[in-house]
Formats: C-alpha cells, structure tokens, sequence
C-alpha cells in the first residue's frame, strides 16, 4: 500500500505496529509528514513552527520503545516547552521566546515514542474558542475553510482532521480540546484532573491530552502519561488496568442522563440539539437506562468564578517579573480582549479570588451529587455549530460582549473543569451543510475507563474514522 494511503487509513497504534513489523520505517512517516503539512497546511493554517530537522536528528539518535514507536506529533504552542523551541503561546509578545529545557509533559511523550515535528496554532493564551491571532492569522476548519477550528486547540484538530498527523497535543481550560474537536470531526478527551501532568494554571481547571482520529488512540496515549509525579499538586492513583483495555471491552449496561439544558440567555441550535437526542437515542439501543436529566449548575456562579479566576491567572502572565519576559507585556504587546482580560485580573482581590476557589468546589459538589444516580451524562458539546471565522474578534474593545459571545460555545463544556471530571467530544452528527457537530460524554471522577468503554462503543455503532473533510 502507497505510504500516503497508509497514513490515511490507519490510526496512530495501527501505524506503529507497522514501523514494529519492519514495514515501513518512523523516518519513512516523518518525511511523508513534512511532505503534508508542506502541501496541506497553507489551506488550514494549523502548524506554526516547524521543527522538522530536531525530529530528523531525534529519530536518527536512538529506538523508540513506546508505543507509538516513532510517530510524529505535532506541540500545541502554549505552555508546552521542547528545549530550543519557540514558545509563544500564540502572541506577538512571545514570538522570539525559546524553551531553555523539556517540560516534563514532552519529556512523556517522547518516552512513549512520539517524536516532535512542529508545534500548532492557538489562540493569545488560549482564551478564544476560535484560533484567530494576530501572530499567526486564522486556523481554518478543514470541513470549511470559512469556518473555525474552534480553540483554543484549533491548530492540533485543523491538523489532524485536514490528514497532517495522526494525533497531536491538546489543552483545554474551559473546552478547548473538546471544542475543536467538535468543530473537527475528531474525538477529543479531557482527561480528569490530576489524571496525567494536569497544569496547576487556572487554579488547576486546565487539563492536557490529544485530540485523535480513534478512541483506541486516545485510551494509549492516556495509559502512558497516567502516572503524574507524588509531588504533583493533582495525582488520581494510576488505574488498575490500561485504558486502551477498557476501550476494547463492554462497558456493561450504564445509567446514562442526557440533557441540552442550558441557560435562558443561551439558545440550543437544532443540530446540536438533534446530535444529542440522536446519541440518547442509540444508548437506549445499546440496552443502557437511558433518562433526560440535568446537573443543578449556577450558572452565574460559573460564568464569574470562570472570568476571575483566568483573569487573574492572565494579569500574572503579563506582570513584570513572569518567567518568561520578565519585564512584563505593554498593551500593545497583546491583543485587545487579552489585555482587558489582564485588566480585569489586576483588580481581582485576594478575598475574590479565594471566593472563586469556594465556587469552584461549590460546582462540583454539585456536580458529583447529580453522578451519584447516574454513571454517564451526554450533552451537546457546544450550543451551535462551529462559528464562522471573524464571529470571535480577539481586537474587540468590548470586554462583555466578547464573554457573551463565547457562551454558546463553553456552556456545556466548562462545568467538568470546575469538576475535574472526565469529559469527551464523540464525532457523531453532522450538519446538512457538512459540518461537524460533537456530543459530549462525561463521568465521574478517575472514570476514563468507563467513559473510552462506552466512547467506543459508540464508535463501533457509527464509525467516524473513514468521514474525511472534503478536497
């Protein structure tokens, strides 16, 4: 079979049981690779740095054991540091910013035998759920290229969904894995809180993972960065059996709630509302109990607790005295919402921000009351389709309209960074027009098996992997 047909048909673990079977070599995918991301990104704009000769030399230095066994994966750029490599958390200010050393996240992955070819787009610090910057320029839905990624993982779905790389690197502190992976067409999981190296940034709402093109691939990478240092301010204790297990087995018969109840300034779009009674609908055919039922979330609560607490991380990042430019950004450094962001977080009280800590907990209480009846909840992952490029203006003055404007697309998303719990978009629906529409899954905490079982599962009932983006 062609090499190009390989990539295209195969996932991330099928590939590397080909480079251990002798069929075809890591450097063979790496150079098939760049020859993608040389012809294809100009029409997503997902890849913002290359890093082509340092993934030339690292496979040429020695074996990879892991089980990706070689394959190439691409950073996303923000907060993840590769020795010698930009960082810059896709904004100007940044832009001649080099890592002095590996972080201990990319240090993993190259344990697990993923080699870095190049880092992905994001938004200014991650705090639009479109990848627009001023740095880089829009990322583009490979389904549309009218539309958005979403974000802030725009770069590492457009990569993946558009073919460049099997699975990339992803974050998410209020949806930003699960959001692009909606808008994508891919699945996206969020892993619990303390479940692998999760940031302690945002108060610890922030979680790393991938977004991939299979469960299986997702469930692996899981199982090899599962095991976050004692010292760690999270730490779940590592799972009894491997996730990609748990992905290949029968999750038994689950209690499993639904909703698309949002709050009454946030109107469901018919797709997504559609997508959900459609995944409701295939549970209860998978035999499981099946109930439409929502968690008691205040909203409110969430919407200020979710502003003070990234504010006041964002005004930290900026001051004088951070690691990174020590002497601190000006406005002109940054774009527009980011700096009325910093603005915001300057005046944030050390009394506020301990009462958004107190909402925090007070969140996920309740959310883990309401997991007490049930073991799965389904949701729309966002409120409407993905948002058409420019939708989202990162240079807009109006600080409040922007956090209005984005509400449609976390609603249902940041309540398990409150929780810490798991939570995945299943590429399931697809709009008249030919976009991509996700449906979320979460479970309780440290339940990733359960949720890659039933993931899987349905998978197996509507295959996604073969639904590629048009051209």
């Amino acid at each position: 079979m062609p090499l190009d047909a390989l990539l295209d048909d195969h996932d991330a673990l099928a590939l590397a049981a080909l480079i251990r079977r002798g069929e075809v070599s890591p450097l063979e995918i790496l150079e098939a690779t760049i020859a993608r991301i040389e012809a294809r990104d100009p029409a997503v704009n997902a890849v913002v740095h290359r890093c082509y000769d340092a993934a030339r030399a690292e496979l040429a230095a020695g074996d990879f054991e892991g089980p990706f066994a070689g394959l190439p994966f691409l950073l996303k750029d923000l907060y993840t540091f590769r020795r010698g490599q930009p960082c810059g958390n896709g904004s100007r200010w940044l832009a001649d910013y080099r890592a002095p050393f590996d972080d201990p996240m990319t240090a993993g992955w190259r344990a697990a035998g993923l080699v870095v070819a190049g880092k992905s787009a994001t938004s200014e610090f991650g705090l639009n759920v479109s990848t627009e910057t001023r740095r880089h320029g829009a990322t583009r839905n490979p389904w549309n290229g009218a539309f958005s990624a979403g974000g802030s993982s725009g770069g590492a779905a457009a990569a993946v969904a558009a073919g460049l790389v099997p699975l990339a690197h992803a974050t998410d502190g209020g949806g930003s894995i699960r959001i692009p992976a909606s808008c994508c067409g891919l699945f996206g999981l969020k892993p619990s809180r303390g479940r692998n190296l999760t940031s302690d940034a945002w108060a610890g709402l922030s979680a790393f993972h991938a977004v991939t093109r299979s469960v299986r691939d997702s469930a692996a990478l899981l199982d090899a960065m599962a095991e976050p240092p004692r010292h760690h301010p999270y730490s779940l204790p590592k799972p009894e059996a491997p996730f990609l297990e748990a992905a290949g087995r029968h999750p038994g018969r689950l209690r499993i709630a639904w909703t698309a109840h949002t709050p009454e300034d946030v109107d469901v779009h018919p797709e997504c509302r559609a997508a959900v009674e459609r995944a409701a609908s295939l549970a209860e055919d998978f035999g499981h109990a099946v109930e439409e039922a929502a968690p008691e979330v205040d909203y409110g609560l969430l919407r200020q607790v979710m502003i003070t607490v990234v504010a006041a991380n964002i005004a930290d990042a900026l001051a004088p005295g951070n690691p990174l430019v020590p002497e601190g950004a000006t406005e002109g450094d940054v774009e527009t919402v980011t700096w009325r962001f910093a603005e915001r977080g300057a005046r944030v009280s050390a009394a506020q921000y301990l009462r958004a800590l107190r909402g925090i907990r007070l969140i996920a209480e309740r959310l883990a009351a309401f997991f007490e009846r049930f073991d799965l909840l389904l949701t729309p992952t966002m409120a409407a389709p993905p948002m058409r490029l420019g939708e989202l203006d990162p240079m807009t003055d109006d600080f409040d309209g922007f956090n209005r404007a984005v509400q449609p697309y976390v609603t249902f998303t940041q309540m398990f960074n409150m929780s810490g719990q798991p939570a995945a978009s299943l590429p399931l629906h697809w709009t008249p027009e030919g976009l991509p529409v996700g449906v979320q899954i979460a479970a309780p905490v440290g339940e990733e098996a359960r949720l890659l079982a039933a993931a899987a599962q349905f998978e197996q009932a509507c295959p996604w992997f073969d639904r590629r983006p048009p051209g």
